[in-house]
């Protein structure tokens, strides 16, 4: 799946704090992601570059303007105080473009996937061995108390990056949240199992892979186990509590840049798409 992931990588650049610089070293970042996967050489690598350079070709004219008119929105219903319905369009925006964007990129992707031999898989199985580990190592670690206390941490420094500093009493509302909250990653790990399996059962099956690859990649969650899928929602649920907790107490300041923020946001995406050749 990281193989489709790593192309929805420009249609996430709202998590980066150098949205131009990302986005326009997103050609070498993307082929040196998926170059780590797949053991291309000659003709094939070539391949790889042009599928990319369509794939962002795509992402500028199409996408963009998406994530622009998404970034202008929120800051508006930011401005004037999220609700729980504001919460659920953002999710179901998001999650639509992120959608698309995996099935242009397998779509560009699979023509050179088709043609991959069986030493080439071997190698895509070997990185994902690589990547369950990798998982294990950053998700698995340590005691339960140890790793609610990690996630409490990355939520307060990604809240951070929006509204500025968190007040003490913000901060308490996160840790609470993270103490009381399932912890999913074992779940996670098995879903990522799942799909790698799926995917290279698509790959064993070049004559079809055309075919059925952009809606695998656009439909991962698809055959999800349904306590997976029961437990994602209770999670999401409790996640936008947590955020409209946090929302009604917002200072005056953290709102500002909060929108601020989304604003300029809005700005560099349409920046970016008036760069479309």
């Amino acid at each position: 799946m990281r193989l489709a992931a790593a192309l929805v990588l420009v249609a996430l650049l709202s998590a980066c704090s150098m949205v131009r610089l990302a986005y326009d070293n997103a050609d070498s970042y993307l082929r040196w992601r998926l170059t780590s996967y797949l053991d291309l050489h000659g003709a094939a690598s070539e391949e790889l570059d042009a599928a990319i350079e369509r794939f962002l070709g795509w992402h500028r004219a199409q996408a963009l303007p998406q994530y622009a008119r998404l970034a202008e929105e929120a800051a508006l219903r930011v401005a004037r105080g999220v609700s729980p319905e504001d919460l659920v369009w953002g999710y179901d925006s998001l999650s639509a473009q992120a959608r698309e964007s995996l099935r242009a990129g397998a779509g560009e992707l699979a023509p050179l996937l088709k043609r991959l031999d069986a030493g080439q898989l071997a190698h895509i199985e070997a990185r994902f061995v690589e990547d369950n580990r990798r998982f294990e190592r950053e998700f698995l670690r340590g005691s339960e108390a140890e790793r609610r206390e990690r996630r409490a941490r990355r939520i307060a420094e990604r809240l951070e990056v929006w509204v500025g500093r968190l007040s003490q009493s913000q901060l308490e509302r996160v840790r609470e949240y993270s103490g009381s909250a399932p912890l999913l990653a074992e779940m996670r790990g098995r879903e990522n199992l799942r799909l790698q399996a799926a995917l290279l059962e698509l790959l064993r099956a070049p004559a079809t892979l055309e075919e059925r690859l952009p809606e695998f990649a656009a439909r991962w969650d698809r055959q999800r186990d349904p306590a997976y899928i029961a437990a994602l929602g209770s999670a999401r649920e409790r996640l936008f509590a947590l955020l409209l907790d946090l929302e009604r107490s917002l200072e005056p300041q953290q709102r500002a840049r909060a929108v601020a923020e989304l604003r300029r946001y809005a700005g560099e995406f349409e920046r970016l798409a008036e760069q479309v050749q």
